[in-house]
């Protein structure tokens, strides 16, 4: 270890019999060097920290890239450390005690391409690399991938996105404001710190005339502890300015294995479906295209409790993930060539909710799947739960319409589901009953299941709508209602109606003239039990989830008048609205 670098020792004296290993495992000790700088090719120095088991072997390299503080996982580091990996965590640029500034994606696929060809010349490294983290860091992890460092072997993204317009800052055309607006903030934390730390220089300051521009008063303009949040804002359709961070596009060049977690009440369960099946039928080499798996938990954006405590439901002990186990594992497959679950056994893992158990299935969307049709009913107003609305097989004749008026001004409020960060709304499913009473709600149920129907897969609705304004939202959520009346929400979805066609280009309204709309409700995988009902709501704001729609068409970042809009939802033989569940025949017990 060179000077001014810490030494840590962590001892660990026990030998693993580990089940289904071809041999014993010794648990190493551990020695952590700090504060290790690594020049990128522009010449910033971002800072890690190594971790290395004391042994005269060749190692495997897990390299963690984050923008949460590195010194937050040095219990993680260690154990996979202490399992025979040289472990490198590092703050990524801008962040903690890394150079340069911090602009979301930006950096971050030349970084984790610098970052991954260092961390292969380590001392002890036998030149496999794998990176592993989530979120955000698992972002880091897609954008390395995305510029095909000779040296990375196998990723473990958990929870991350496929790209950074769709599915992370908007979803349809609609702003992703609860999470856009939660996770800036936080990010803003050190950026402040860093800002006040530039400005220590005591002996200039007292030199300083007059006296009331002492530098501490002369705080950064806000819009410099986040200046990539304007940015998103000015870019509201999917251009050129998303375009280079977009991983889906790479895929065909990409030569990683890949283990991808993704949660049903995650925000970002679109992404990590799609990185899955993407790198699955793409990648770049057949040994990449067979080396892809899937799990997908009942998972928020948020810890899962011991007890498997999602939200409001208690799903068991088996929903929670070890995901330092489950790691090691991976790594112990891809990186060393050892027989476990993840060299013999089915590609992807499902956690089915109702159920609560874990099942593997060779495919997702499932071949078995039968994509069945529920068409929307009502003879009277499917407003409220008090109307008559109507999920059934049976096709729309001649029906009334349902009709009811959005105000930007009270939106339906956001109840759970998926969001991001923090606790002030709470992630993952809660009950719905309390926006049920809502006029601006429209609720369509079927009659209560006489046997178990099990929903795994994609869920989409086929919507027609006319509304009195240029431009609008429609938004759909489906829950598990039991026979109390508690109604567990599923999943959701939105269309921004300007953006209906292409979120590359708006196209106003006219407004009374009835369009077509898909909402796609992304996936799920639930038994709907005996007793229970399917039901979908329909209206018009998911808030703050989603921005609220000023009904103006205007664009979002600098506009504040908004207008009601009067919305009709068509249902008849000519406008068959449409929900499509994909429905898993039941296997016999």
């Amino acid at each position: 270890m060179t000077s001014g670098r810490k030494l840590a020792i962590c001892f660990a004296l026990l030998i693993v019999l580990a089940g289904n290993r071809t041999q014993a495992q010794t648990l190493y000790r551990v020695a952590i060097q700090q504060g290790v700088r690594v020049k990128m090719r522009d010449g910033v120095s971002l800072v890690a920290d190594v971790y290395r088991p004391l042994s005269e072997e060749k190692f495997p390299v897990l390299l963690e890239r984050t923008p949460y503080n590195r010194a937050g996982e040095t219990q993680m580091a260690n154990e996979l450390a202490a399992h025979g990996y040289v472990v490198a965590v590092q703050d990524t640029r801008g962040r903690y005690e890394s150079g340069g500034e911090f602009y979301p994606f930006r950096n971050e696929s030349a970084d984790g391409y610098d970052t991954v060809e260092w961390a292969a010349k380590l001392e002890q490294s036998n030149g496999r690399i794998g990176m592993f983290g989530g979120s955000y860091v698992g972002a880091t992890q897609m954008l390395a991938a995305m510029a095909v460092p000779p040296h990375l072997v196998s990723i473990f993204p958990y929870v991350t996105a496929s790209e950074y317009y769709d599915g992370w800052t908007y979803q349809n055309g609609a702003w992703m404001q609860w999470f856009s607006s939660s996770w800036t903030s936080g990010l803003a934390v050190d950026t402040m710190r860093r800002q006040a730390d530039a400005t220590q220089a005591p002996k200039e300051w007292v030199n300083t005339l007059p006296l009331r521009d002492y530098a501490v008063l002369n705080a950064p303009q806000p819009s410099a502890l986040a200046p990539y949040f304007r940015d998103w804002l000015s870019h509201e359709r999917d251009d050129d300015y998303w375009q280079q961070w977009r991983v889906s596009d790479y895929y065909s060049r990409m030569t990683v294995m890949g283990l991808h977690g993704g949660g049903w009440h995650d925000l970002f369960l679109k992404g990590s479906i799609k990185n899955y099946t993407g790198l699955q039928q793409q990648a770049a080499t057949g040994e990449a295209r067979e080396g892809q798996r899937l799990i997908i938990g009942p998972w928020a954006h948020a810890p899962t409790s011991p007890a498997g405590k999602i939200g409001d439901v208690v799903f068991g002990k088996a929903a929670v993930l070890d995901y330092t186990a489950t790691a090691l594992k991976w790594f112990d497959y891809s990186l060393k060539g050892i027989k476990n679950e993840y060299s013999r056994g089915a590609p992807v893992r499902l956690f089915i909710m109702g159920d609560n158990v874990w099942r593997d299935e060779q495919e997702f969307p499932l071949a078995r799947t039968r994509y069945t049709k529920y068409y929307l009913h009502s003879t009277k107003s499917a407003n409220t739960v008090s109307g008559d609305g109507v999920l059934s097989v049976a096709r729309p004749a001649a029906e009334m319409k349902d009709e009811f008026d959005y105000d930007p001004q009270n939106p339906v409020r956001t109840i759970g589901g998926r969001l991001c960060c923090g606790q002030a709304i709470p992630p993952g499913p809660a009950d719905q009953r309390p926006n049920e009473s809502r006029p601006d709600v429209l609720v369509f149920s079927t009659p209560t299941l006489t046997e178990d129907t099990e929903v795994t897969g994609f869920i989409t609705l086929e919507l027609y709508a006319s509304t009195s304004a240029v431009d609008t939202d429609f938004t759909a959520l489906l829950v598990d209602v039991d026979a109390t009346g508690y109604a567990r929400f599923l999943t959701d979805g939105i269309v921004r109606a300007r953006y209906r066609e292409s979120t590359k280009q708006a196209s106003l309204l006219t407004p009374g003239k009835i369009y077509p709309y898909t909402i796609d409700l992304w996936a799920t995988a639930n038994v709907f039990k005996a007793g229970h009902r399917i039901r979908l709501y329909l209206s018009s704001s998911n808030f703050p989830r989603f921005n609220r729609n000023l009904n103006t068409g205007e664009d979002i970042g600098g506009s504040s008048r908004s207008v009601r809009a009067h919305q009709t939802i068509y249902h008849d033989r000519d406008h068959p609205s449409t929900l499509i569940l994909p429905v898993i025949p039941r296997r016999p017990n």
